[in-house]
């Protein structure tokens, strides 16, 4: 008895190709079985059942009984073959290769429930395109007569010509399918994919990866398909190429070309495959059985690949069924006989099973014709004689027994170890008793099919797209330099002031700040000066790119003799509030400036890159931890350059660039608190609290001791802003006025509305009244210098009288002389100014260098006033750029960023632009002396323009105190 575990459940039936027999029903459960056991992964040996009458009469019965299999089977979802034609041929043998030709067809297997796609024959159609080629080039070859145009010719090239001409397909079969050309798509696809990743990898746009895969796609079909008369470009990489060279049923023993198929090498596989090929057409002009073992033996191997379980798309998992190929007619006119045979032949040679379940009935006059097999007859009688069921599975085991021993060589050539013949009772053949139900193996989907299906792929490949167009859009939303898969994520996308994007973190690759700036229209000299920076000669885009070819002659010529600086500065412009490149461009143009130079002089190498911290540094806390990351995977970055602002955000930008070993050299940020907390910190700016000390010196000169004198801060509202600096302005200020004597009236905070100043309320209130301020100190920025001249020469009880304002280093960014700002009548402005060029000018080469490499400014003869260089912003950042440098390159070889960190409390550098750069007398967490500073004193002249004078002054490196006697107003 069969395992119960293993036996089928019942079929509910209701089908067509119900068993309409005992023997029906009993051969269909038999099939059950063995499909059960199939699809358990048991791969039971699949045996070719030759069914047959005991007597005569029962011919057609038992033909009868094999086609209800067939349409049973079908119905279960078997894919079967049914074959009930003669086809043509001169021997039987000839016949049986005709019919299994006939079998490569797709269409010929499977019905309407059977599951998967179709199966596919590449194996024995190469058999057949051979054939093919063969039969085309007729009688003479490979031996053409003497005198034949063909006996010139070299015969193994008109065989891969004709073949080439078949495209190595059979004759007569279609070149299109489903609407498109039979071309090597299983490598041409994969071919053109890699071409699409490569391309995306390479960070270009999806549009041009997906254009350059499409060329290559339709390069390749043009060399497969489209030109005539020559082989399929990637034939060797087929998978019956491979069957073909590798097969043992086709190996000569005295071949002595190689048989390799190689991926690398083409040609050599190419030349195997055409050796190959002749060999097996001149066995074919041969004759004998060798054609029908071949075509049987291509058969099977298609079979077994066709449910072959770990494949790409797991077929065998999800074809849980295993191919039948029904015969109801089998003798020797049809070829039936002799393909029985070669089946048994072929599988006796290999030992590898194949899911093949053949069902044949054969005429009781034909049996002797298949000679002996393993039932040859029925069993004696006994006592209680078994079902007919129990006998047949009896059989089954029997023979699964006998086969080992059957296929040995020593035994008789008359065994045909792969044949089982059941004799049919003329009992067994009559109509089946009512009720009786047939087994059915498990119709339960695999979960290959549920899971890795079309339907699947197909979903998963619409959620895959979406989700890359998802993410692609949310790369391109979120970072400035983003492809389909991949981002730069050292810069990324914020919203501006103004509602414009702006590009902030370090610009690394390709990444350009100046890309988006508001391009400038025809006319619009607002976003022309912002684009341009002001009244500086040069653009941001023009500096980035010089920047990146210094950069680039670096890393390509002096790699491991180089340091990398970083500068992180303002790069962004708000065109709602007016604010400007000024400062940012400035500075760049020095730390350009300062690479320039440095590279045409030094041995070790100078590589800048340019950290954008948004307008006014607004994300400078952001920049700051963009530059650490960076810094952390390259080594070779020393430091910072920049970060110009006092901002609240300043503590923790610098915090974070000390925890990353970074120091910071600044040209213009005047905090007086970061020196005091932070040992990275070094600046060339005189802090706010000592500047307002310098400016206590003309404030002193304002007091007259005889009489009481009010004085006014004046400051811009920060509550809603990260400015800090205004704040620090106004702490000193107030404290400065209070030690020099002065009556302070309450501070005055002034708010912005569209980015400018409204200051029309407080200037009536501080004119209208009886303590007008004789000095005011104004803690504001240069942009809002002008609209408080317009309300001081207009407003009634200030305008015409005298009034001293004094503020801090901001204003040194204002062009008094040039016209571009005014002080109101009797009002005299006094400011402080971080760079005193004039005096350091005799010792630099800083102006000679200025015009040589600066855009805008070869050919120039350029001065400390030269109004592109004359707000000392260019200086400042080009000396603290060499400062940084040296420190790094001490030894003339690069330093650690530690080793710079140290080196940087021993620098002192002569003939720089603003003087002597000398940190050595810096304390550790304390205020050094030797700041550059310049006191100016701005007032209106009878002809409505300002003229500016220099109170007093101090290169860099200067310790000696400023004096009042020194500093004396006019």
């Amino acid at each position: 008895m069969v395992n119960a575990d293993r036996t089928p459940p019942d079929c509910p039936g209701g089908h067509d190709g119900m068993p309409e027999s005992d023997a029906g029903r009993h051969l269909q459960n038999q099939l059950e079985i063995l499909i059960q056991d199939f699809r358990r992964s048991t791969e039971p040996p699949m045996p070719v059942f030759v069914v047959h009458a005991q007597e005569n009469g029962d011919d057609d019965a038992v033909a009868g009984l094999v086609r209800q299999l067939h349409a049973g089977q079908e119905a279960h979802g078997t894919r079967c073959a049914v074959v009930q034609d003669t086809y043509e041929g001169t021997t039987e043998v000839r016949r049986a290769a005709a019919l299994v030709r006939a079998l490569s067809d797709p269409r010929r297997w499977g019905g309407p429930k059977a599951v998967y796609r179709r199966y596919a024959f590449p194996r024995l159609r190469l058999v057949h395109a051979i054939d093919d080629a063969v039969a085309a080039l007729g009688d003479s070859w490979p031996a053409p007569a003497p005198d034949s145009p063909e006996a010139g010719q070299d015969q193994r090239q008109r065989l891969l010509n004709e073949l080439a001409q078949q495209r190595w397909r059979p004759k007569n079969t279609a070149r299109w399918r489903s609407g498109l050309p039979l071309f090597d798509m299983a490598h041409i696809l994969p071919a053109s994919l890699v071409t699409v990743l490569a391309a995306l990898l390479a960070r270009s746009e999806w549009y041009v990866a997906v254009g350059a895969g499409l060329a290559f796609l339709l390069l390749l079909t043009v060399l497969n398909y489209v030109l005539p008369g020559r082989a399929p470009i990637f034939l060797w990489l087929r998978r019956e190429s491979r069957w073909f060279m590798t097969t043992t049923f086709l190996r000569a023993a005295d071949q002595e070309e190689s048989t390799e198929v190689s991926l690398l090498r083409p040609v050599r596989s190419w030349k195997a495959i055409a050796a190959r090929a002749y060999d097996v057409a001149e066995a074919l002009t041969a004759g004998g059985d060798f054609h029908l073992q071949l075509c049987v033996l291509a058969l099977r191997e298609d079979l077994r690949d066709n449910h072959r379980r770990w494949s790409w798309d797991l077929r065998g998992f999800k074809r849980p069924r295993p191919p039948m190929l029904f015969l109801p007619h089998t003798d020797d006119r049809n070829g039936g006989i002799e393909l029985i045979r070669a089946v048994s032949d072929v599988r006796s040679r290999r030992s590898e099973l194949d899911p093949l379940l053949v069902v044949a009935a054969v005429r009781t006059d034909d049996v002797p014709l298949l000679e002996r097999s393993v039932v040859q007859t029925a069993p004696a009688p006994e006592t209680a004689p078994p079902t007919f069921g129990v006998r047949l599975r009896t059989w089954y085991r029997e023979w699964g027994r006998n086969l080992r021993a059957e296929q040995s060589p020593s035994r008789e050539r008359s065994v045909l170890p792969w044949v089982m013949k059941i004799p049919l009772p003329h009992d067994q053949l009559g109509p089946v008793e009512e009720g009786r139900r047939h087994l059915r193996a498990s119709a339960r989907p695999t979960l290959a099919r549920l899971v890795w299906a079309l339907h699947t792929l197909v979903l998963v490949i619409a959620l895959l797209s979406a989700g890359t167009v998802m993410r692609a859009d949310a790369l391109n939303d979120r970072y400035c330099s983003a492809s389909v898969l991949t981002a730069n994520r050292d810069s990324w996308r914020e919203q501006g002031p103004d509602g414009r994007t702006e590009c902030i973190g370090i610009a690394t690759d390709e990444v350009r700040f100046a890309d988006w700036l508001p391009a400038p229209e025809p006319g619009d000299d607002d976003v022309r000066a912002l684009t341009a920076g002001d009244e500086t000669p040069w653009t941001v885009a023009d500096l980035e790119d010089r920047i990146a070819r210094q950069n680039a002659g670096v890393l390509a010529r002096h790699a491991g003799k180089y340091v990398t600086v970083v500068y992180a500065g303002p790069l962004s412009a708000d065109t709602s509030a007016g604010s400007s490149l000024v400062k940012g461009a400035e500075e760049l143009a020095g730390v350009y400036l300062a690479q320039a130079v440095i590279n045409e002089n030094s041995s070790v190498k100078l590589r800048v890159l340019i950290a954008n911290g948004g307008v006014d540094l607004g994300h400078q806390e952001e920049m700051a931890k963009a530059i650490a990351a960076y810094a952390a995977h390259d080594p070779t970055v020393v430091g910072v350059v920049g970060t110009g602002r006092d901002l609240k955000s300043s503590r923790a930008t610098t915090r974070t660039l000390m925890e990353a070993g970074l120091p910071v050299v600044s040209g213009t940020n005047s905090a007086t608190y970061l020196p005091r907390e932070f040992a990275n910190w070094f600046s060339l700016a005189a802090t706010d609290e000592w500047q307002t000390r310098q400016l206590g010196l003309i404030a002193a000169q304002l007091r007259r001791p005889d009489r009481r004198q009010y004085a006014l801060v004046l400051a811009r509202d920060t509550a809603r802003t990260d400015d800090l600096y205004t704040d620090e302005q106004a702490r000193y200020g107030q404290g400065m006025l209070r030690r020099q004597g002065f009556t302070p009236l309450p501070q005055r905070r002034y708010t912005l509305s569209g980015g400018k100043p409204e200051l029309r309320s407080h200037a009536q209130e501080i004119c209208r009244g009886g303590r007008i301020p004789s000095v005011i100190y104004f803690a504001g920025r240069v942009e809002d210098i002008d609209p408080l001249m317009t309300q001081l020469g207009t407003e009634p009880g200030c305008a015409g009288k005298p009034l001293a304002i004094l503020t801090g280093d901001d204003l040194s960014k204002a062009d008094f002389a040039g016209g571009g700002h005014s002080v109101a009548p009797e009002v005299t402005l006094y400011h402080a100014a971080l760079a005193e060029l004039e005096k350091a000018a005799d010792t630099t080469a800083f102006y000679q260098d200025a015009a040589e490499h600066l855009p805008g400014l070869r050919g120039h003869r350029l001065r400390h006033d030269s109004p592109a260089l004359a707000s000392g912003q260019t200086a400042l950042a080009h000396d603290a750029t060499r400062a940084l440098f040296w420190a790094a390159t001490s030894g003339d070889r690069p330093q650690s960023r530690a080793s710079t960190w140290v080196n940087l409390r021993n620098v002192k550098i002569e003939g720089m632009a603003t003087g002597t750069i000398d940190f050595t007398g810096a304390p550790l967490y304390g205020d050094r002396t030797g700041h550059s500073i310049v006191l100016k004193q701005v007032s209106r002249a009878q002809d409505g323009t300002s003229e500016t004078w220099v109170l007093c002054r101090r290169t860099a490196g200067n310790t000696m105190r400023l004096t009042q006697q020194e500093c004396r107003i006019r």
